[in-house]
């Protein structure tokens, strides 16, 4: 038996490791990459590095065994077939009938276009008759506190959101959730809603990067077509700019301000602040 992380060297998988490693023996755990070099640093601890891609099936082959706890990462190739990626794990690991099967997914709430594949991703789970857990992650602080750069510059903070209001978590949250899914008992066959414990708006992400960084910073609320044109400026395809500026729409919603307390109640202590986090980055 394994806990099997895939996606163990992406920015939330690398967290899921680390966390499992205070928990349990790391010959227990199975690191899935794509690159193994970006693990060797897990290998050198005696993680089990095995080597497959969602996109090349095959290379899932016999890559689960029976008694197996599964974390299925979503795929962060929004510009790709997410769902059919997924399909590809998931079938792996009904192959194998793993103990558990985790899904990091979006809220329930989210009606944007980037939770379409997630909903679907969802079905598939539901439909393989697998144990499973779906691990709904709010938005996290990291969108917005690894992009602090270009709001340092123009000192402005500037969305599509209005007056929307969110309950982001940090990377290192959602990765403590996980773990406890993954080594604890008595979470098969259930949902949680997994968000901060605190709501804010991009007014009081503005204030507080002021406050921190001792310059000017305002928010500058746009149109979504603005935004879009910002966002495709700065390099990003049309497509992708498009579906994160449909998420501030769902923010400007409420479709991510839900507050279940699931994520505290998981991880046993308050969630990392959006304050924290932007006093974090601007330290770095």
């Amino acid at each position: 038996m394994s806990i099997v992380v895939t996606g163990a060297t992406g920015h939330l998988g690398r967290h899921v490791v680390e966390q499992l490693l205070e928990k349990v023996p790391a010959d227990q755990i199975t690191a899935v990459v794509r690159t193994p070099e970006k693990a060797a640093d897990f290998a050198e601890r005696g993680v089990r590095i095995t080597v497959a891609d969602y996109n090349f099936p095959e290379t899932f082959d016999g890559l689960f065994t029976a008694g197996d706890k599964v974390l299925l990462i979503s795929g962060n190739e929004v510009d790709r077939d997410r769902v059919a990626q997924h399909k590809v794990v998931l079938g792996a690991a009904k192959a194998a009938d793993v103990a558990l099967l985790a899904y990091t997914s979006a809220p329930g709430t989210l009606t944007a276009a980037l939770a379409d594949d997630h909903r679907a991703t969802e079905e598939a789970v539901l439909a393989s008759g697998l144990p499973y857990v779906l691990l709904r992650n709010g938005w996290y602080h990291e969108n917005y506190t690894e992009q602090l750069a270009p709001v340092l510059e123009h000192g402005a903070v500037v969305h599509a959101a209005g007056e929307g209001r969110l309950t982001s978590a940090g990377r290192a949250d959602y990765a403590a959730a996980a773990v406890a899914v993954l080594t604890g008992e008595g979470h098969e066959n259930k949902t949680y809603e997994l968000s901060g414990d605190e709501a804010w708006g991009f007014a009081e992400f503005a204030a507080e990067v002021a406050r921190h960084s001792g310059k000017e910073i305002v928010y500058t609320p746009v149109s979504v077509e603005a935004y879009t044109g910002i966002l495709t400026g700065a390099g990003l395809p049309e497509p992708v700019a498009a579906i994160f500026a449909g998420v501030d729409v769902s923010i400007e919603k409420g479709e991510l301000a839900i507050l279940t307390g699931d994520l505290s109640r998981l991880t046993g202590r308050p969630a990392i602040t959006i304050a924290e986090s932007i006093a974090a980055a601007l330290k770095g």
